[in-house]
């Protein structure tokens, strides 16, 4: 099997799919029946791995965020990150309440997402200035706090991924590029930069890259789009760090405290092609702008920005299973926004579909994923 992505779709996956199939193999051995043990490969195209999006996310763990099926994957990932924070000593997820801001023109939207969303909880302007004080009254008509969300550290529950992958046998390659494949029957002969190889199955976990992945393979594109999210880290000693993760309703920014200053984001949405993304200053300024006219913080010195794109399907909900035309050709795409907090049960049901076992994730209609369902023309902007 040949995973192509080193991002954390593709470890994850490569890791659960490893650690399931070593458990079917010991279970096969102790039943007297014969299963040869898979042999998986990851294919990193970059010289290292997490480079693009999983690399440069500001990741936080929000379960009032997303379609009602990534909202269901991020309600199932939580006790598995506890659980891996808890067998490595390591605290991958940390406290921090998200207060969502609504002016007066966006109550209708505020109130549609209480109603979807449990985890939320309204509050006054009062309510919201207790947990940031910064928020300008003026500014916000009602608002919204989900105080159970979290930062995640994203580079610990990355590389938990990477060491579980190993220690079952995968195999992980970087610097190596798919150019062509073809299926010839009974496996896949892929062509890459490095000299051709074979592969029973192919995942294309590729994020941005995915649909160019897919023409050249033969395999018609899903319609996946990648957007550039822009984000800067500015200097300012008036937020203490124990301040919230802050963004309106409507999803025009987002900041909070980092590393000594603030992270802050236009929430921009970009289409782009799957390129080495980087931030433009003028979306940059935009941040410091909405931020600005939203808080009493005055930002202005700019530390650092980046960008990375997150690439969506035209419903927003990822991409997983086989594709209908192509025999060993497995999507597991579209993240998006919201790849790292949905991982882990992500991966436990992409392992369970690819093995073709079962894994219920409540809540979930797994048809909402398959690459063969009925999706929207156009992506739903936010």
């Amino acid at each position: 099997m040949a995973i192509i992505g080193g991002g954390i779709a593709g470890l994850s996956l490569a890791a659960e799919v490893a650690e399931l199939d070593g458990r079917l193999v010991e279970h096969a051995e102790a039943t007297g029946s014969a299963r040869e043990p898979l042999r998986i490969m990851v294919l990193e195209r970059e010289n290292q791995f997490g480079y693009h999006t999983t690399g440069r996310s500001a990741a936080t763990f929000l379960q009032s965020y997303g379609s009602p099926e990534v909202r269901a994957l991020t309600r199932a990932s939580k006790p598995i990150i506890d659980a891996i924070g808890a067998e490595s000593g390591t605290s991958i997820l940390k406290a921090r309440p998200w207060v969502l801001i609504a002016s007066e023109d966006q109550l209708d939207l505020l109130n549609v997402m209480l109603t979807d969303n449990p985890d939320l909880r309204r509050t006054d302007v009062a309510g919201a200035q207790t947990l940031c004080p910064a928020i300008r009254t003026e500014f916000v008509a009602a608002a919204a706090v989900e105080r159970t969300s979290q930062d995640i550290d994203v580079d610990a529950l990355y590389q938990q991924y990477r060491r579980r992958a190993a220690a079952a046998g995968v195999v992980q390659r970087t610097s190596i590029g798919v150019e062509a494949g073809e299926w010839t029957g009974k496996e896949w002969l892929l062509t890459t930069d490095r000299g051709e190889l074979t592969a029973g199955r192919v995942v294309n976990a590729a994020g941005a890259w995915a649909d160019a992945i897919a023409a050249r393979l033969g395999v018609p594109p899903a319609g996946l789009t990648p957007l550039r999210r822009t984000v800067a880290i500015v200097t300012t000693d008036r937020v203490p760090p124990t301040w919230p993760l802050v963004g309106d309703v409507g999803e025009t920014f987002y900041f909070r405290p980092d590393s000594g200053g603030v992270l802050l984001s236009p929430a921009d949405e970009t289409p782009s092609p799957p390129v080495d993304a980087r931030a433009e200053m003028e979306d940059v300024a935009i941040a410091l702008d909405r931020v600005n006219e939203a808080t009493t913080l005055d930002l202005r010195r700019v530390r650092t920005s980046w960008a990375g794109l997150r690439t969506f399907a035209t419903d927003r909900n990822p991409i997983v299973g086989a594709d209908p035309g192509h025999e060993g050709f497995f999507w597991y795409a579209g993240q998006g926004g919201y790849g790292i907090q949905m991982a882990p049960a992500l991966a436990r049901l992409g392992a369970a579909l690819l093995l073709g076992e079962r894994y219920e994730v409540p809540g979930l209609d797994v048809q909402q994923l398959s690459p063969d369902r009925k999706r929207p023309d156009k992506l739903v902007m936010h």
